[in-house]
């Protein structure tokens, strides 16, 4: 047992370890928001770039989120329930975005969809379908770097959980959808809502890939993310007000989140 100096050393160092990394920066870009003023936090957030880019972001994450949360419970079931030749590959492959760096992702995603040099660029071409320096490949972007959130919360409950529920309900001639409905949707309902929330806050502050395969034009492929880089850049008002905005959002999931899971198993 740990004495009562060396619990106190360790909470300092912790407090001043998360300080520093996370509250002073988070409360640095609130003050300069502060310091500039009402007006021009209201001036930063109607102009016509930041309201595409609001726009922009909310259906690039939104889609995103959708996608991973739709394919990351396959997946994840896929894993849980099911052997198959490659399975320890598969597993493998969708921890691939966490080391993989954003950059490389969309310079890939130009490679395989890019009109000129890409594998399927010409053939896209000629069908009239756009993915690079549009919305389509930013949502791809994005969800190749919010990959893994969905399946990994999803996954440990479902092998804690494991198939006698399911094979009872099976017993008693519930099909596949009834037993998805009835027993895992239940029993993974906390876990997808925390990988759906990590995803969200993940997919808004994407910037990386997403500036790649986008092309950061103004008004037409620039999101919130990007908007902030081309303003701090230019040291133009506007990068702090959007930053709190994303900051804001991503921070009220998580804590919604946190006050709901209590409430339920109350």
């Amino acid at each position: 047992m740990k004495s009562r100096p060396a619990r106190w050393t360790l909470r300092y160092l912790a407090l001043s370890y998360v300080a520093v990394l996370v509250v002073l920066p988070v409360g640095m870009v609130f003050w300069r928001t502060v310091q500039q003023g009402w007006g021009t936090f209201v001036d930063a957030l109607t102009s016509s770039e930041s309201v595409h880019a609001f726009q922009l972001t909310a259906v690039v994450a939104g889609s995103a989120v959708l996608i991973n949360t739709v394919f990351g419970v396959g997946v994840a079931i896929l894993l849980a329930r099911y052997r198959f030749p490659g399975k320890q590959i598969l597993n493998l492959v969708i921890d691939l975005p966490v080391s993989v760096s954003p950059i490389v992702v969309g310079f890939a995603l130009i490679l395989v969809f890019g009109f000129r040099t890409g594998w399927f660029g010409p053939t896209l071409r000629d069908a009239g379908i756009q993915i690079i320096f549009a919305a389509p490949g930013m949502i791809l972007a994005t969800c190749f770097v919010a990959l893994p959130l969905v399946v990994r919360e999803v996954l440990p409950v479902l092998r804690e959980t494991g198939l006698d529920q399911e094979q009872a309900a099976r017993s008693l001639g519930a099909g596949s959808l009834q037993r998805f409905a009835r027993i895992t949707l239940p029993t993974i309902k906390w876990a997808l809502a925390y990988g759906v929330v990590l995803s969200v806050a993940r997919s808004i502050g994407e910037f990386g890939a997403v500036k790649v395969v986008s092309g950061n034009v103004s008004g037409q492929t620039q999101t919130v993310t990007l908007l902030v880089d081309q303003h701090a850049e230019q040291f133009e008002n506007g990068a702090y007000q959007l930053s709190v905005v994303l900051i804001v959002v991503a921070a009220l999931c998580i804590v919604a989140i946190s006050f709901i899971r209590p409430q339920e198993g109350a």
